[in-house]
């Protein structure tokens, strides 16, 4: 009978105690979405989205903005400067208003943010996955969104806000559900091998925590979760929402309003509450402020941003 070497013998016998040692399921990386378990005290790190200055971006979606007040057009070198300016640790960079969208633009923005001390946060895309199975045009939602994984790796963004989407009127919503499970199962396998999360955001068909967490969950992938947006809950108690999917969010985004008791209605959101129900479920990570409220976003966005570094403190 052959013997086994002592050194090959004792790194077998390691192996196998530390194995033992781990939680079931721990020695491999999940096939399925859990609550991610996240150690120590809560990290709340600031960042800004570029949507919130979206009326001052000359480029909106691939098109020219011609309603871009005057004195006010920036562009993406600007607004991390702005970012560093008003002490953000981080920028969300929205893809409508990219100028450019080759590869060397994406390095030396990734270069520009790397010396101005600021982390690309994140990325944000306009996907539809709601198109029947099979259909040219979920094939290109899924190609779009491809391409902006490869996008985001140059950018070292770590996160890409993703949605699931609008359905045709007649494709049943249940059938658009499969559909964008499936979608994301594809392009979570093509972004976890660069080491990038997305970030499913309560949005569109999804606007409760009843009905994210079942589609996040459903996806069999590590490299899922969710983009919590606390503006987005359509239901009669959006804290409550918010708090369900903390313990499932890869990144947080804060509105300043959240809606009213009455249909069209906003009300003021409680930052502070919002800020609490983060810290009760344990996050860790990225919070950016995406303003989309009335008020100037030149005179409200500074104001907004030092409310939630003092919170974040």
């Amino acid at each position: 009978m052959p013997t086994l070497p002592r050194r090959d013998f004792l790194k077998l016998t390691a192996a196998a105690s530390l194995a033992a040692a781990l939680p079931i399921g721990a020695a491999a990386a999940p096939t399925a979405p859990n609550p991610f378990q996240r150690t120590g005290r809560p990290r709340l790190r600031l960042s800004l989205a570029a949507y919130s200055f979206r009326e001052n971006f000359p480029v909106m979606r691939g098109k020219a903005n011609d309603k871009v007040p005057p004195g006010r057009a920036t562009d993406m070198f600007k607004f991390i400067d702005y970012c560093a300016a008003h002490g953000c640790d981080g920028a969300e960079l929205t893809t409508y208003f990219f100028s450019e969208e080759s590869d060397d633009y994406m390095l030396r923005l990734r270069r520009h943010a790397y010396l101005r001390g600021v982390a690309v946060s994140g990325t944000a895309i306009g996907n539809n996955f709601s198109h029947p199975k099979g259909s040219p045009k979920l094939a290109e939602e899924i190609a779009a969104t491809k391409k902006w994984i490869d996008r985001a790796a140059l950018l070292g963004a770590p996160h890409i806000r993703v949605f699931a989407g609008v359905a045709p009127k007649d494709f049943p919503r249940a059938e658009a559900d499969k559909v964008v499970v499936s979608a994301l199962e594809e392009c979570c396998d093509y972004a976890g091998k660069k080491g990038i999360f997305l970030g499913l955001e309560n949005h569109d068909s999804i606007g409760s925590a009843a009905t994210l967490l079942p589609m996040v969950k459903a996806v069999k992938s590590p490299w899922i979760g969710v983009n919590l947006d606390s503006g987005n809950f359509r239901t009669p108690d959006p804290y409550k929402d918010f708090a369900e999917c903390v313990p499932y969010s890869v990144n947080v985004q804060f509105k300043v309003e959240i809606d009213g008791d009455q249909p069209r209605t906003k009300k003021h959101a409680d930052l502070k509450r919002f800020t609490q129900l983060l810290r009760d479920g344990g996050y860790q990570g990225w919070v950016a402020l995406e303003y989309e409220a009335k008020e100037d976003s030149a005179v409200a966005v500074p104001r907004y941003l030092a409310e939630m570094r003092a919170l974040f403190a």
